[in-house]
């Protein structure tokens, strides 16, 4: 009963190729609502014999096993409705289980940049909400679709094959209700992606509430948030009542259409020509399809909304999927690296962004050495330790580790080389432990974990928690202080023992007891290791090999902490701010 576009053809065929694995359950499904439509054909089309030779005729032995056969036909009838049931929701649910598995896959190798430019609520939305308006289209509307349909087939068979002079009328209507179905279908589709849109505006507003409360306390910003949401969720209950009203008119049109139909025959049968070729039974029988016909053709039209919504919902992930994942172009595994990174005349912008963030940086980290990057927020500092682990790609330059260019390097090997303790620790609800060991590869004791908790002093605080390094410490360890937080991540990083170290304002969140156990780890974790460490406390780089000072994107004033202090420059002015001008 859908009339899709080109477009929406190829989106169905897409959808259509991950029911592969399963069109085993999928043809039995398909068998069983046949069944369960030509039980109900069979029923009706038996309806003019019961009447003219049970009733008129008064056939007693006839009547006698019609109570049996309807038991018989109604238990037929439950069968085929497990089987179409059961078999459909089977196949249904693991085409949206694959396609949930491929998008979550595919979301996590979409490059940094895309995930700039898309709110996480959005993506979320993409998951959960799209994913089920798919599963609605590939279950529920597909029942629909295959069994009402075959219903109405059967029935208007059994109507041509008793007079097909009273039938004829449906030739005439089917073409209008075709063009009235193509019209709505249309509608329901520009209503439905509008409505993918609509549901990631709430998912988003909503995600940024539950995760600013603390925020939106602290600064009264109630109202505010409130006025957000409401237009927000305004503008999503206006398409629902969109999608609705197309769907109440549709049916309604159709329906007045066939109450015509439904007319023109029974004027046509007021003739003595007519009631002369039609016994009792039979014109009961056409009469009789013709009113079960109604109920159908409503669901086909009602349904049409569920399908048009499923498959806007497919084009939503789809366009996800096509995005290109992050490019891997490197062909050399990094082994045995010793730690020797070098920015050659870097200059970059982020993607869609004309402004410079980085305009020809070059500096060497020999192995074993700390560089310490510092400056205003803005300044590039967080951008160079991106480029180093390849989150974005440059176009200008070259980024090398051990004189091999980062673009030549494989995406993984290079990344096991880099352990980066940030600002924005990122914790799973998982124990402290599991945490701590996320993603290390080869052999794991729990005296290794112990071991660099107590180094990173996780212990400190674990031993005070009920289940101590088992202790499962919510999304984003919530449970925890931000300090807590930044210990684990550090001990994360000791326990991964890469080559190459970051330290992204690793200290910012400690107290000045807490920052001076941590630097005396970071102390014997930079031995032998080449460091980055970007620092606003420029007591925690003083001892660094080399100093670079940023402003602007550019290197200002590079040297040791001694030297930049003797040049009265930049560096100077910075340390002065913040130790006094005394220092």
């Amino acid at each position: 009963m859908t009339t899709q576009t080109p477009g929406a053809v190829a989106t169905f065929r897409r959808l259509f190729s991950y029911l592969k694995p399963y069109r085993a359950g999928f043809g039995l499904a398909i068998l069983g609502m046949i069944g369960y439509a030509l039980v109900d054909v069979f029923f009706i089309s038996n309806f003019s014999e019961f009447i003219d030779r049970g009733i008129a005729a008064k056939d007693y032995g006839y009547l006698a096993w019609a109570p049996a056969v309807v038991i018989l036909l109604f238990i037929l009838r439950g069968v085929f409705n497990f089987i179409a049931s059961y078999c459909l929701t089977w196949a249904g649910t693991n085409i949206v289980k694959d396609l949930r598995q491929q998008l979550f896959r595919h979301m996590m190798q979409l490059p940094v940049s895309y995930h700039d430019k898309h709110s996480t609520g959005e993506l979320i939305s993409k998951i959960t909400f799209d994913a089920e308006q798919i599963k609605q289209a590939s279950s529920k509307a597909l029942v629909v679709l295959i069994h009402e349909g075959a219903f109405v087939i059967g029935c208007l068979a059994v109507m041509f094959w008793n007079s097909w002079q009273l039938s004829a009328i449906f030739l005439l209507i089917a073409p209008l209700i075709a063009f009235i179905v193509s019209v709505v279908s249309k509608r329901f589709r520009r209503i439905s992606n509008n409505m993918q849109t609509a549901m990631g505006d709430v998912t988003t507003s909503s995600e940024q509430m539950l995760n600013g409360h603390k925020v939106i306390l602290a600064f009264g910003g109630q109202e505010i948030e409130d006025a957000r949401f409401h237009k927000i969720n305004n503008n999503n209950r206006r398409l629902d009542i969109k999608l609705e009203s197309t769907r109440a008119i549709s049916v309604s049109l159709i329906q007045v259409i066939a109450s015509f139909a439904l007319a023109f025959v029974i004027y046509l049968a007021s003739f003595p020509e007519m009631l002369n070729s039609l016994t009792p039974g039979k014109f009961s029988e056409i009469i009789t399809s013709m009113m079960l016909l109604l109920k159908p053709l409503k669901q086909l039209t009602t349904v049409n909304s569920d399908f048009q919504k499923g498959m806007s919902a497919a084009d939503s992930v789809f366009a996800v999927l096509d995005q290109a994942p992050e490019r891997d172009t490197g062909n050399v595994s990094l082994q045995d690296v010793k730690g020797r990174i070098e920015f050659k005349d870097v200059t970059f912008n982020y993607p869609g962004h004309e402004k410079q963030v980085l305009t020809d940086i070059n500096f060497v980290v020999e192995p074993g050495q700390t560089v310490a990057l510092v400056g205003r927020s803005g300044s590039g500092k967080t951008t160079i330790s991106s480029l180093l682990a390849r989150f974005y790609e440059i176009e200008t330059g070259r980024v090398e580790v051990d004189g091999i260019s980062v673009q030549d390097c494989t995406l993984k090997s290079l990344r096991k080389q880099i352990a980066v303790v940030s600002q924005q620790v990122v914790l799973f609800n998982d124990s402290i432990a599991n945490n701590i060991a996320y993603s290390f590869e080869g052999e794991l004791n729990r005296e290794q974990i112990e071991l660099v908790a107590e180094r990173a002093h996780v212990l400190e605080f674990a031993k005070n928690l009920p289940q101590g390094l088992d202790t499962v410490i919510g999304e984003n360890g919530v449970t925890l202080s931000g300090g807590q937080r930044q210990r684990i991540a550090i001990a994360r990083a000791l326990l991964r023992q890469a080559p190459v170290l970051v330290l992204d304002e690793a200290t910012s969140a400690l107290d000045t007891e807490s920052e001076r156990k941590i630097q005396s780890a970071f102390d014997e974790l930079m031995k032998d290791r080449s460091s980055i460490v970007i620092a606003h406390r420029l007591s925690t780089i003083e001892n660094a090999d080399q100093i670079l000072v940023m402003d602007g994107g550019r290197i200002v004033e590079r040297g040791t902490h001694k030297s930049l202090l003797a040049d009265d420059g930049y560096y100077a002015s910075l340390y002065k701010m913040q130790f006094g001008e005394n220092a």
